[in-house]
């Protein structure tokens, strides 16, 4: 094995998006430093972008409380992990949003004597504020996507520094997106539709989603769909759903890893409430916004530490609802299909939604996330700067 050039960093992400996010910037420090040693828990496109992927990482990530199987899982992950980090002198850790994941595994870095900073900052500001101060302990530095976070985080006492949204760094080549669209379904309404992409997101999120496809085209017969699958395994899932339900409807095709050409094609979507939000948004797409949880008595609960208004976030970074959302949603698919109903039936409301979303990512297209975020590593790394680019 060559000698290690420079400092170790190590990456973690347990989700899509992470691996998304972080191949961003992984992609931007290996441009700078193309011998600098950067390893990964995480996926494959951290892997393309020119980590040592050590284990794959984000095919079966839970949210909210996880069955004791999954904590059984994540612990020996811990421990892989603690054993690595013995034989590699990691100099940061960048742990990529999942924080039931990776706050433990902060824990182990900071012990192991790495810097730690974060790529996307969790949302404490929006439910569960006392968990700031766990936070402040296990962080050097959060790297924010959204501005109004900063003024949050270090009113808390923890370091924070914006670089935007990853998502927005790589431009989107609109006449590729076309290529790939032109293979999906034709119609005069088109329906796009994403489901989540964690396993028990899509077994709890894919039934109420084709049931609403279901009623809707019984409305408008001419009505084409496409269900956005964020990986193989994630198609099998829905498969399989969609088995038990009655079978997948003719009208609608299933595409795997393709979510900004799916944007691209349709007139309007409907959207697990989620990262994938920004995607949609990015496009100016209508959308309406749902999550769905079974238990209203431990949704009143869960009320008693949220500190926001807004959930979708979009919405949340409007401060206001420019997009309908049904979080949480409870029961039927009645009210997501009488507000798509109403959107198909008004152009007027289409195009309003359309405005307002170009209106709210304009000052974010600033494409320098991934450059800002490797300044921020290079620093806490102790690497000469190959390229800076102000704030």
């Amino acid at each position: 094995m060559p000698p290690q050039v420079g400092p170790v960093l190590l990456f973690t992400a347990f989700e899509p998006s992470g691996d998304e996010h972080a191949s961003i910037v992984i992609a931007e420090l290996k441009r700078r430093h193309p011998d600098l040693p950067v390893f990964a828990w995480g996926g494959p496109k951290m892997s393309a972008a020119g980590a040592t992927l050590v284990e794959r990482t984000i095919d079966s990530a839970v949210i909210g409380v996880p069955g004791l199987k999954k904590i059984r899982e994540h612990l020996k992950v811990m421990a892989r992990i603690d054993r690595w980090m013995k034989k590699h002198q990691v100099a940061v850790h960048i742990p990529v949003d999942s924080p039931g994941a990776n706050d433990p595994i902060c824990d182990i870095s900071r012990r192991r004597g790495a810097r730690v900073v974060h790529l996307v900052a969790p949302q404490v500001w929006a439910w569960g504020r006392w968990r700031a101060r766990k936070l402040r302990r296990r962080t050097d530095l959060l790297l924010c996507l959204f501005d109004f976070e900063v003024r949050f985080f270090e009113r808390r006492g923890i370091p924070a520094r914006y670089i935007g949204h990853p998502f927005f760094d790589v431009p989107l080549d609109l006449q590729s997106l076309d290529e790939q669209a032109a293979h999906f379904p034709r119609g005069p309404i088109r329906l796009a539709m994403f489901p989540g992409s964690r396993p028990d997101e899509l077994s709890k999120h894919f039934p109420l989603t084709l049931e609403t496809y279901r009623l809707l085209k019984a409305r408008y017969a001419d009505l084409v769909g496409v269900v956005a699958a964020a990986h193989p395994e994630a198609e099998r899932v829905l498969r399989d759903i969609a088995a038990r339900q009655g079978g997948w409807p003719d009208s609608v095709r299933i595409v795997t890893g393709q979510t900004n050409a799916v944007v691209r094609w349709c007139d309007l979507a409907l959207v697990k409430s989620g990262t994938i939000t920004l995607q949609v948004a990015r496009q100016a797409k209508p959308m309406v916004v749902f999550y769905r949880k079974a238990n209203p008595l431990l949704y009143l609960l869960i009320k008693t530490v949220l500190a926001t208004k807004h959930f979708s976030l979009p919405n949340i970074l409007a401060r206001r609802e420019i997009i309908p959302e049904f979080v949480p949603h409870f029961g039927g698919p009645d009210r997501l299909v009488r507000e798509l109903d109403r959107l198909i039936a008004s152009p007027e409301a289409m195009e309003q939604q359309r405005n307002d979303l170009r209106q709210l990512l304009a000052p974010m297209l600033t494409g320098k996330a991934a450059l800002r975020a490797a300044d921020a590593i290079e620093e806490f790394a102790g690497l000469s700067p190959r390229a800076t680019t102000p704030i």
